[in-house]
């Protein structure tokens, strides 16, 4: 014990003293008196709220995900909703949770401890996706959510993520003021919790089911411009091969699609069900061609036009489309949005529907392509910091300002939204646009690869690149900082031989943005370079973009950048 850090030794000690723990629990610690690394890794600080807010390692610890963490997490998020909600009659919290390990159990002890505080809690008592819990929080007029998920982080993680009245996920302020009533619950007695029964009883605790989750799917399906082609013949003529990689998409991605009249759509049987080791994959992420090995081996013994893939919570959405030889490529999220984006607002365009004063919004390290694409339909296109909750805080600002209507808005991260109905990505709603354009363009005699090719054509060649470095534990925290803390001091003045034209520091709150430590690096030919601390994953990303005069100048000038600066990050983390 005497190695470890005073503060992570004082707060294991509390855990040991404090009579609310169960012994099992302390037993396990106990277990681990002779691993003082593991110790330290688990007490050395408490979790923390990033992009998607609480997320960890599943186990014993302040640092870690467990029902303790959790119940103290709602507790502050309790006192946060009792303070705000003041004299507004009872608040009401909507929560959901996905396929992982513990996700019930956290689900419910959530329930209970706002019951506990006199909040209702509206509950679904089986896996649902993120981007319902978002839409069922406006729809039932709710104070706000929760959903436990760890998204597409590997079977040890979970998370829990907290939702305000607008359904989005909460800005910096909010959170900051929620961190502040959780760190002040020194004790796990100062837990109010109620018993499942008493709660039920009193009205506290409700459960939601199929009619929430019809009122879900028709508001997704509702937002469809192709339905009618879809219907009239279209949807019988386009086979898809769906994998919801063990997660909660495999029945709202079916519902919405033959809701629309998608008829010919099979799921990878080995990835339908879902399983809290996601045993079929490395990693749940359809951002890694390797999640579609068994969707592209079904793809072509069927003939499939087109494969699609949603994450464990269903808010971030893969497609895999043929190429000219006709071999599966998987579409990275830059291009994906830019073709979602082409055939949403033009489709509004033909059917007259098309305001005026339309709004895309994207992230500072997407692609600018989609926003190329946006302009080109008359939208203005407007940056927020990475997490989809700023793209939602945007929603609602243009919704209570009406200067301008949101149309769509994306990141590059696989994550997309159209319509007003949510404030998250939603992959159900992306699997079925993605799904209507290919069906519509294969009408017109062309691929989706084919489509993204004229685009290319159009707007110019754009080309983007992520390498991220995952360095866990305490001294990865101390690794990624010590990297940004050496480039944000000593900024290249060029790079690949290109000069940098000018530096963006994030974290001095740049463009009316919240501060954020991310760094971003524009050279002189239009092309940028970014630096990123992950916020649900122990990882630093590095963005690469250029615009170039073909695909392969493209490709040249993002292997340049890469190597180049992957050089000098790696040598700042060894």
């Amino acid at each position: 014990m005497t190695q470890l850090s005073p503060k992570a030794a004082e707060t294991l000690e509390r855990w040991l003293q404090d009579p609310s723990i169960d012994e099992t629990t302390k037993q396990e610690l106990r277990g681990l008196e002779n691993d003082p690394q593991e110790l330290e890794e688990r007490f050395y600080r408490d979790l923390e709220f990033g992009t998607g807010g609480l997320r960890g390692v599943i186990g014993a610890g302040s640092n870690r995900m467990n029902r303790y963490t959790i119940a103290r997490a709602t507790q502050g998020f309790a006192n946060f909703i009792l303070e705000q909600h003041k004299g507004e009659g009872r608040p009401s919290v909507v929560i959901a949770h996905d396929s992982r390990r513990f996700s019930p159990e956290f689900a419910l002890e959530t329930a209970l401890v706002l019951a506990g505080n006199g909040i209702e809690a509206y509950l679904y008592p089986s896996l649902r996706s993120t981007p319902q819990l978002s839409f069922s929080v406006r729809h039932l007029g709710a104070t706000g959510g929760v959903v436990i998920t760890a998204s597409h982080n590997p079977p040890e993680y979970n998370g829990y993520k907290v939702y305000n009245s607008q359904g989005g996920q909460l800005v910096p302020d909010e959170a900051e003021k929620v961190i502040s009533y959780i760190f002040n619950i020194d004790s796990f007695n100062a837990v109010k919790r109620a018993d499942k029964e008493e709660a039920e009883a009193a009205g506290l605790l409700h459960w939601l089911g199929e009619k929430e989750d019809e009122a879900y799917t028709d508001t997704v399906a509702a937002v469809s411009v192709g339905k009618s082609d879809i219907a009239g013949g279209l949807g019988s003529k386009f086979k898809i091969v769906y994998t919801p990689l063990h997660g909660t998409g495999n029945l709202p991605v079916r519902s919405v699609l033959k809701k629309i009249g998608f008829t010919d759509v099979l799921v990878v049987p080995e990835q339908e069900q879902p399983d809290s080791e996601f045993s079929t994959v490395k990693s749940p992420n359809p951002e890694e061609r390797e999640a579609f090995t068994l969707a592209i081996k079904l793809g072509e013994e069927l003939g499939a036009d087109l494969l699609i893939g949603t994450d464990p919570d269903a808010d971030r959405m893969g497609a895999v489309v043929r190429d000219p030889e006709g071999k599966f490529v998987v579409l990275s999220g830059n291009q994906s949005g830019a073709l979602m984006i082409h055939y949403y607002l033009s489709r509004l365009q033909e059917l007259g529907k098309l305001p005026s004063n339309g709004a895309v919004v994207k992230t500072i390290v997407t692609s600018e392509m989609g926003a190329a694409v946006a302009s080109h339909y008359g939208a203005t296109v407007f940056n927020t910091l990475t997490g989809f909750k700023y793209i939602g805080e945007k929603m609602t600002q243009f919704e209570a300002s009406g200067d301008y209507t949101y149309l769509f808005g994306y990141e590059e991260s696989y994550g997309y939204l159209a319509g007003n109905y949510a404030r998250d990505k939603d992959a159900v709603l992306a699997s079925m646009l993605i799904a209507e354009a290919g069906a519509y363009y294969k009408a017109q005699g062309k691929t989706l690869y084919e489509v993204l090719q004229e685009l290319y054509a159009q707007f110019g060649y754009f080309l983007e690149s992520l390498e991220s470095r995952t360095l866990k534990g305490k001294d990865g925290v101390a690794q990624i900082q010590g990297i940004m803390t050496d480039w944000r001091q000593s900024p290249p003045k060029e790079i690949a031989g290109i000069a940098v034209s000018e530096v963006l520091d994030y974290s001095l709150g740049l463009d009316g943005l919240p501060k954020e430590n991310v760094l971003k690096y524009l050279l002189a030919d239009g092309s940028w370079v970014c630096l990123r601390p992950s916020g649900t994953e122990p990882k630093i990303k590095v963005y690469f973009a250029v615009r170039g005069e073909s695909l392969e100048d493209a490709k040249s000038k993002v292997a340049a950048l890469t190597g180049e600066v992957m050089e000098r990050v790696d040598g700042g983390s060894n």
